[in-house]
C-alpha cells in the first residue's frame, strides 16, 4: 500500500518515529533459536564506551560502520546480534566523581572511606552513565538493547575474579616490586600503553661532579632532571670509554642534597652511551627505568626522594622537600649554580611519557604491583599470521605481529577503589602468606584484602565472550546458547590505537578459555581529523559535537557524511560540507521518489518480481537498457565493497548511481516518453525497480529516509520493516530480468555512456563561453566516423533538448574548429560564439586574467620550493600550499585554452 509523500522530508520526525518503532518491533533483538543453515548467525560486539563518554566523532564513524554491517547482514537473511554495552572506565569515572566530590562537598573519597565513596561512583553511574547510549541510539545504531552489558555487572564481574585466580594458579600472575610507569594525577600504575609519548621542549643542564679521590678533579654531567640528583646512588661510564674508564671504581662527590653532600662510586656500564651528553651518567636508581637496571646490576642504593603525588619527600633534602617536581627542578639548577657547579643550559627536545588518562607526564616508580605474563601468545599470533584472522587493512598485522614478538608482562594492579579488586587476601600473621580466590578465607577477620583493583583492559579482554553469558566453571554443553551461537564473533571494528590494549589481549584471552580466535576480521578505522588534518579537540575548538548535526542535518547526512570522507583505514579528514551533501543527498532522493509518485500510478511494487513482471523488454530503449545495466552493477559494485569494508567506495556508487545516472539522466531523458501513453507504464515500472533495489542497497547506510520511503512507495506491507526484506545479489537481479526476456544491450549501453560523455562536454563548452542557460546555440560536430553519425541521427532531438542547441550541424572529419571546441566520443564540437559574446572585450579579459594567474602560480612554486617555508612549515599548511598551486594551475591552463580558442 503506497502513501503520498509529503513536499518536504523532516529528518528528526522521520528518526524518532522509526527508531521508536524498531524497537518496539523487536528489530534488533537476537534470537539464537533461530540460527539455522539458511539463517546464519552473524555478531559483533560494540567497543564498549568509557561509562563517563559523549559521543564524539570518533564514535560515530566506528558505530556508522558497525551499524552498516549489522544491517547489510540482516539484509542478507543472518541472525544478527550487535552487542552493546560500557565500560567502567576505572581511572576516568573515579576522578571525576571525586571531582565533583571536592566541588560540592569539599571531601575526598578518603574522608567518605572505600565503601561509600563506591556507593557514590554506584549513584553517578545510574544517573548518567546512559548518556552516550541514547546518543548511539539518536545515530540509529541497531544494537540489541537488551542485552547491555556492563563490565562491572555483577555475572562480569565474576568472570574477571576466575580468571585471574586461574591465571595466578597458573603461574601467569605474580607480584613483585618493580619500576612502573607512575600517574601522580590518578595516584596509580599505568600501563606502558597507558603512556603517550609527546615530544618535550626542555633544557639540558650540564653540571660538573668532583672526584673524592681526586680533589680538583670535575666531571661533567648532562641531564634533563637535576631534581633527581638527590637520589643518585652512582655516577656510571663506558669500560670502552677511554676519557673516563680511569675513574671506575672510584667516587665522586653527590653536590644535593646540601646537607648530605655524600660520595658515591663511579661504575662501569656498557649501557652507557658516549654520544648522549658527555659520556658521564648520573644513576638514579628509584626514578629511571634505566637505571634501575644498572643499579640491580651493581648493588646500588635505591632512594626514592618523592611521594606519590610528585612532590619531593625528606630524602630530597630540606631545600626541595614539599615542593612539586617542576618546581624542585629549578631550584636544584638554582642550588648548583650557587655552589658555581652549573657548567650550561641548553635547549633540548626529547619524548616524555604522558599519561594517557590524566594528560601529565608520568614518574618512573618503583612500586610492588601485579604482573601478567600474557598466556597463549603462540596460538594469538599464528591466527594473525596465517591469515585465518584477517585484518582490514591488511598492514596492521605487521604492527601486530611486532608487538606480539615484544612482549613485556603487563602491569595489571591499579591503585583506585573503582573497579574490579583484586581477589587476594594477606594473613595478618604473616604477610607472605596469601589466599587468592573468588571466595574469602574462612576467617576473614585474620586477613586483609589487597586495596588495589585490575586494571580496565582486564575487564574489557573477556568483552567478546563474557558478554555472553560464559562461565570457567560451567560445561560446554551448558554453555548459555547465546554463545553457542553466535561465538566467536564475526567481525570487530575498533581503532589502531587500542589494537594493543584491547585487540591483541582478546585474541589472547579468546585461546585461552574459548580455544579459539573471539573475531574472524578486524577492520581499523582511521583516526578522525578536520579538513586541515588536525586531530580533533576540545582546545582547537574543531570538534563538532554530533548531536547538533544530527539536530541540524538528520542522522541519515551525518552517516552519508562520514561514510563519504572515510577511505579504508585512512585517517578521515571531516568537513561538515560533507554532511550538508549528505542532507542535500537525502533530500534529492526524498524529491525524486515524489516526482516518481507524481508521474504516475504507483501499481504492484509488492516484490522484486512483481515489478520486473511489468516491464515489457520490446518498449525497452538504450536509456532502459543502460539504467538498468548500472543498477546490476551497482548491486555487484555495493556487495564487492562491503565484503572488503571498503565504506568509502560503498557511499561514493550509491551517490553517483542515484545523483548522475537514476536523477541527472534517466529521469530526464524518460521525461518525453511520460508523455506518451504507450510507453509511460514501462518508464515507471523500470523507475520502481531502480527505486526498489537502490533502497535496499541504501539501507545499511540511511536507514531512516531507506524505511520510510520504501513504506511509502508501497514496496513492503505496513507493519513489516525493511530488514525482513532480502538484497539480492546481481546475478540474481540480472537472472530476474532475463527471465522475463531483457537481456542488458551492451551496445545500447555503450552508446548511452557516448551519449553522456557528449551531453557533459557540450554543456561544458557553453558554461567556459558563458552560455550555460541559453537553449539556442549552435555547435558543430565534426564526426569521428560513420558510426557516429549514426548514434547522432538517432538521438538528434533528445540532445538538442539536453545541451539546450538550437541545431548541431554536422561537418566532415578533421574540419577546423572555428571556436571553442572539445574532443567527444563522436568527434570533435566546436560552439559557435556568434553573438554569444564580444570576442575582443572577452579576448582582453581572458588575457588579463591568464597574466594574474601567471603571477600566482610563480608565487606560488616559490613557495613551495623555498626550503625555509617546506622544512618549518606544518604538513597541513603544505599540503595545502601544494593543492592551492595544483588549484591555480589547473585554472591557468585552462583560461589559455579558452583564449586560445578565440584565435
Amino acid at each position: 500500500m503506497t502513501h503520498d509523500i509529503p513536499k518536504n522530508y523532516e529528518s528528526a520526525q522521520v528518526e524518532a518515529r522509526w527508531y521508536q518503532n524498531w524497537v518496539e518491533g523487536g528489530c534488533f533483538t537476537a534470537d539464537p533459536a533461530r540460527v539455522s543453515e539458511e539463517r546464519p548467525a552473524y555478531s559483533i560486539v560494540i567497543p564498549p564506551p568509557n561509562v563517563t563518554g559523549v559521543l564524539h566523532m570518533g564514535h560515530v564513524l566506528n558505530n556508522t560502520i558497525q551499524d552498516i554491517l549489522a544491517r547489510k547482514a540482516r539484509l542478507d537473511g543472518k541472525e544478527v546480534l550487535w552487542l552493546p554495552g560500557t565500560d567502567h572506565a576505572g581511572i576516568a569515572t573515579q576522578v571525576m566523581v571525586e571531582k565533583q566530590l571536592r566541588k560540592t562537598e569539599g571531601k575526598t573519597r578518603r574522608d567518605l572511606g572505600r565503601e561509600a565513596f563506591l556507593e557514590r561512583v554506584w549513584a553517578w553511574k545510574r544517573e548518567k552513565g546512559g548518556i552516550i547510549i541514547n546518543q548511539l541510539k539518536k545515530l540509529g545504531c541497531s544494537c540489541d538493547w537488551s542485552r547491555e552489558r556492563f563490565t562491572m555487572d555483577e555475572k562480569y564481574s565474576a568472570c574477571i575474579q576466575k580468571i585471574f585466580v586461574d591465571l595466578y594458579k597458573k603461574g601467569y600472575i605474580y607480584r613483585g616490586k618493580r619500576m612502573v610507569n607512575w600517574c601522580p594525577a590518578s595516584l596509580t600504575a599505568l600501563s606502558d600503553e597507558e603512556v603517550i609519548m609527546e615530544p618535550h621542549k626542555g633544557f639540558l643542564y650540564y653540571f660538573k661532579i668532583e672526584i673524592a679521590e681526586e680533589p680538583g678533579t670535575f666531571l661533567t654531567i648532562a641531564t634533563t632532571r637535576p631534581e633527581t640528583i638527590p637520589g643518585d646512588s652512582a655516577i656510571a661510564v663506558n669500560p670502552k670509554d677511554e676519557r673516563y674508564a680511569k675513574y671506575i671504581g672510584k667516587h665522586a662527590i653527590r653536590p644535593l642534597p646540601l646537607e648530605n653532600q655524600e660520595p658515591i662510586p663511579i661504575v662501569g656500564d656498557e649501557s652507557v652511551e658516549f654520544e648522549f651528553g658527555t659520556g658521564v651518567l648520573k644513576v638514579t636508581p628509584a626514578h629511571d627505568k634505566t637505571d634501575f637496571e644498572i643499579g640491580k646490576r651493581h648493588g646500588l642504593k635505591v632512594t626514592d626522594i618523592m611521594n606519590p603525588d610528585g612532590t619531593m619527600n625528606a630524602l630530597a633534602g630540606a631545600d626541595l622537600a614539599g615542593m612539586e617536581r617542576f618546581a624542585a627542578r629549578d631550584k636544584s639548577v638554582e642550588l648548583l649554580r650557587g655552589l658555581g657547579l652549573l657548567v650550561k643550559e641548553e635547549p633540548y627536545e626529547n619524548k616524555v611519557g604522558i599519561s594517557e588518562r590524566a594528560k601529565v607526564p608520568i614518574e618512573p616508580r618503583l612500586s610492588e604491583q601485579w604482573f601478567l605474563r600474557y598466556p597463549s601468545v603462540p596460538a594469538a599470533r599464528a591466527c594473525v599470521a596465517t591469515g585465518a584472522m584477517k585484518f582490514h587493512p591488511e598492514r596492521w598485522s605487521k604492527v601486530y605481529e611486532h608487538w606480539m614478538g615484544n612482549l613485556q608482562d603487563w602491569c595489571i594492579s591499579r591503585q583506585l577503589w573503582w573497579g574490579h579488586r583484586i581477589p587476594v587476601w594477606y594473613s595478618k600473621s604473616d604477610p607472605a602468606k596469601i589466599h587468592c580466590d573468588v571466595v574469602p578465607p574462612a576467617d576473614p577477620e585474620n586477613w586483609t584484602q589487597d586495596p588495589d583493583v585490575l586494571d580496565t583492559w582486564f575487564s574489557s579482554w573477556l568483552w567478546p565472550f563474557a558478554t555472553m553469558g560464559w562461565d570457567m566453571d560451567a560445561p560446554e554443553d551448558e554453555m548459555p546458547e547465546l554463545l553457542r551461537k553466535f561465538y566467536p564473533t564475526s567481525d570487530l571494528v575498533t581503532g589502531p590505537d587500542i589494537i594493543f590494549f584491547w585487540v591483541a589481549r582478546m585474541i589472547m584471552a579468546g585461546f585461552e578459555w574459548r580455544g579459539e580466535m573471539p573475531f574472524r576480521n578486524v577492520y581499523f578505522t582511521g583516526i578522525v581529523r578536520d579538513k586541515l588534518g588536525r586531530k580533533m579537540s576540545k582546545t582547537l575548538g574543531n570538534s563538532p559535537d554530533p548531536l547538533d548535526l544530527i539536530a541540524r542535518y538528520g542522522a541519515d547526512a551525518l552517516r552519508f557524511g562520514t561514510m563519504r570522507s572515510a577511505p579504508l583505514g585512512q585517517d578521515v579528514l571531516f568537513d561538515e560540507k560533507n554532511v550538508e551533501l549528505g542532507r542535500n543527498f537525502c533530500n534529492k532522493l526524498w524529491n525524486a521518489s515524489r516526482f516518481r509518485q507524481m508521474s504516475g500510478p504507483m501499481l504492484d511494487n509488492s516484490s522484486l518480481e512483481a515489478i520486473v513482471a511489468r516491464v515489457d523488454p520490446a518498449l525497452c530503449d538504450a536509456d532502459d537498457h543502460a539504467i538498468l545495466d548500472g543498477l546490476v552493477r551497482l548491486v555487484r559494485g555495493c556487495a564487492d565493497a562491503l565484503a572488503n569494508y571498503e565504506f568509502n567506495a560503498y557511499t561514493q556508487a550509491l551517490y553517483a548511481f542515484f545523483w548522475n545516472d537514476f536523477c541527472d539522466w534517466y529521469v530526464e531523458v524518460a521525461k518525453t516518453r511520460l508523455a506518451d501513453d504507450a510507453l509511460r507504464g514501462n518508464v515507471l515500472a523500470i523507475q520502481d525497480l531502480c527505486l526498489r533495489q537502490f533502497l535496499l542497497c541504501l539501507a545499511p547506510l540511511t536507514p531512516f529516509i531507506a524505511e520510510e520511503l520504501y513504506h511509502l512507495l508501497g514496496y513492503i506491507p505496513e507493519g513489516e520493516f525493511l530488514q525482513s526484506q532480502r538484497l539480492v545479489s546481481a546475478d540474481e537481479l540480472a537472472g530476474a530480468l532475463a527471465k522475463r526476456g531483457l537481456t542488458i544491450d551492451a551496445n545500447a549501453v555503450n552508446d548511452i555512456a557516448q551519449i553522456r560523455e557528449f551531453v557533459t562536454q557540450a554543456r561544458a563548452l557553453k558554461s567556459h563561453n558563458n552560455a550555460g542557460t541559453k537553449k539556442d546555440c549552435l555547435f558543430r560536430l565534426a564526426l569521428k566516423d560513420a558510426a557516429a553519425g549514426a548514434l547522432l541521427e538517432r538521438n538528434a532531438a533528445k540532445l538538442k533538448t539536453l545541451v539546450g542547441a538550437r541545431e548541431i550541424e554536422t561537418v566532415p572529419a578533421g574540419t577546423a574548429a572555428d571556436g571553442p571546441s572539445a574532443v567527444t566520443p563522436l568527434g570533435t564540437l566546436s560552439l559557435d560564439v556568434t553573438g554569444l559574446i564580444d570576442v575582443v572585450a572577452e579576448r582582453r579579459r581572458l588575457t588579463k586574467e591568464l597574466e594574474k594567474l601567471e603571477k600566482a602560480v610563480a608565487a606560488g612554486t616559490a613557495k613551495i620550493n623555498n626550503p625555509a617555508f617546506a622544512s618549518k612549515a606544518p604538513a597541513h599548511i603544505l599540503e595545502g600550499a601544494k593543492k592551492q598551486l595544483a588549484e591555480t594551475l589547473a585554472k591557468r591552463d585552462e583560461t589559455a585554452k579558452l583564449l586560445a580558442a578565440l584565435g
